[in-house]
């Protein structure tokens, strides 16, 4: 390592944590122009001093490569600072379905909601609920008539509405429920009962009133915040529409981004966000011209389009993931012998991968359920990929897999996404749905590892709080809001579980060479925290806070005292 540069900033007095296998910790780092120039012990360092040199003692606290959010949905971050929060504990107040009338009223007055505007709540979850059912138009109908009220589901797909939200967007008895959607009904009826999900949902969410540019742009200080006051610098929007590209895409040529956002394009508007590269591209759905690899992989004012997204099933907490067997309960509508559905045929799938890898853009793939998993192994078999090409394709969650499929993913190169935070806040439910074998290898982080692959863990956000401390411990612990091990098995050690947070992270988005670790010629992507996660008690990385986060050498957020 040289010290010929002269540091603007040399950290020390505290834990510095590398994420470098072989040399874990050091006692000091020396930044210049937002990258690290020397690493070591603090006299080596000091050797970059100059007298105008800032000199950070930590007092203690410890430093560390900052987070890397391996998938979420940062479109949904300007959102939330106007949605209600619907959650159950730790994230929000509602345990029974009376909650959510005072939560929902409360945020009718402070946004100053009127007569004929949409109520949007976050983090609606059935089983947060005492009455151990689903909420329904009439529960919000009385407090409500005028105003339609969409509260989205945990998992994002899906959402239970009001009367006049059914209204709102022309949905009623006459609704035919669409192939891999779900409408509950009214018993004896064909009336929306309030929840829906999937197919039936996703369109209406992606046409529904949305704030304006101007009201959206202004919020993204607030939006960004949520992720570097929790030690975030790099994160996912990950599964960008073509209108969220240009709105990403405007936000940056102004600016407006001070940490780094990625954004995956679903596949089947690529096409579309092409045509801006190639004006005179027609080619179908699933077709890209020779242009496209041309709009991938390069930063320009902290965005970049990453790679291209895949969705095959939905969510298990929704019971719209795709299964191999059937759950152990009933379906989300009462079906018997429920397996799921995808939500492409395979022949689509396969189509789509073809022309993807052909290209050489990278693929990310949301699987939840092993028949899903099996279809993306399928088509990335047929386009004849393999380990040795480092295609780097990601499996975002890659829950409820079965071990056989560990193996495959070596075989093709593939590197899982895992979401183990659904150990704590569905774990009871998966249990009952899936019995304790299939539930204990959810998220099988350990079993991946030790078959040589790459994983990252993620927050998918707004989904679960961004709170990267809480997915180490969930990777850790695996217990679920009941205090049971859902998968002991399964569990990792502290240092492979930052590794998911950090340097895996990093390689899945080619980015190995610039983050993820603190080593000379990277960049200073930093975080400071209030406590060593290597060294707390367990339960105590719950409690641990950033106290600073450092993008490229620049503070940008710093805990007030």
């Amino acid at each position: 390592m040289s010290t010929d540069k002269q540091a603007d900033v040399i950290y020390y007095g505290g834990p510095i944590i590398t994420m470098v296998d072989n040399r874990r910790e050091v006692e000091a780092i020396a930044v210049v122009g937002g990258r690290i120039i020397a690493t070591g012990e603090k006299e080596y360092v000091m050797r970059t001093k100059t007298g105008a040199t800032t000199l950070v003692d930590l007092g203690g606290k410890t430093l560390m490569p900052a987070f890397i959010d391996s998938h979420g949905h940062f479109m949904n971050a300007p959102q939330v600072v106007r949605w209600a929060n619907v959650s159950g504990p730790p994230v929000g107040p509602i345990t029974k379905i009376a909650d959510f009338i005072p939560v929902l009223q409360e945020h009718v007055k402070k946004l100053g909601i009127k007569k004929g505007e949409w109520i949007v709540g976050y983090g609606y979850d059935r089983s947060n609920l005492a009455e151990g059912r689903e909420l329904t138009r009439d529960d919000l109908d009385p407090y409500f008539p005028d105003n339609p009220v969409m509260l989205i589901h945990s998992s994002n797909h899906g959402a239970v509405l009001n009367s006049a939200g059914f209204a709102a967007v022309g949905m009623d008895e006459n609704t035919e429920t669409p192939p891999g959607g779900v409408i509950n009904r009214k018993e004896g009826t064909n009336i929306p009962a309030g929840f829906i999900m999937e197919t039936a949902f996703l369109p209406i969410f992606g046409n529904m009133p949305q704030p304006s540019e101007e009201e959206l742009l202004d919020t993204l200080d607030e939006a960004q915040r949520i992720y570097t006051s929790a030690g975030v610098t790099t994160c996912q929007e990950g599964a960008t529409h073509a209108k969220d590209l240009r709105f990403l895409r405007k936000a940056a040529e102004q600016g407006r981004f001070y940490m780094d956002v990625i954004s995956l394009p679903f596949i089947f508007e690529v096409p579309t966000l092409i045509a801006e590269y190639a004006p005179r591209f027609s080619g179908g759905p699933t077709e890209l011209p020779d242009e496209a690899p041309e709009a991938f992989g390069f930063y320009k004012n902290h965005f970049k389009l990453q790679g291209i997204k895949f969705t095959l099933d939905g969510s298990p907490q929704g019971k719209t993931a795709f299964w191999s067997e059937p759950l152990l309960t009933k379906g989300p509508g009462g079906e018997d012998n429920w397996r799921g559905q995808p939500l492409l045929p395979p022949e689509t799938v396969d189509k789509a991968l073809a022309e993807v890898y052909g290209k050489g853009i990278q693929v990310f793939c949301h699987a939840n359920g092993d028949a899903a998993i099996d279809m993306i192994i399928d088509g990335a078999r047929a386009a004849g990929v393999k380990a040795s090409d480092d295609r780097r394709t990601v499996i975002i969650h890659s829950q409820v897999m079965r071990p056989e499929q560990l193996a495959a993913y070596a075989e093709l190169g593939f590197s899982p996404s895992f979401f183990t935070m659904h150990t704590f806040f569905w774990g009871t439910e998966h249990t009952a749905n899936l019995g304790e074998q299939r539930a204990g290898f959810i998220s099988p982080m350990k079993s991946a590892i030790d078959h040589g692959l790459v994983c990252s863990n993620h927050t998918d956000f707004s989904v679960c709080p961004m709170d990267p401390m809480r997915v180490m411990w969930s990777s850790i612990t695996r217990q679920s809001r009941e205090g049971k091990v859902i998968g002991p098995a399964e569990r990792i050690d502290r240092w492979n579980a930052l590794k998911a947070l950090t340097i895996n992270a990093a390689w899945q988005i080619r980015e190995e060479d610039d983050k993820g670790t603190l080593e000379t010629g990277k960049l200073a992507d930093l975080v400071v925290l209030d406590g060593n996660p290597l060294t707390v008690e367990t339960d105590a990385l719950l409690n641990i806070k950033a106290v600073e986060t450092i993008k490229e050498g620049k503070t940008v957020y710093k805990r007030n005292a």
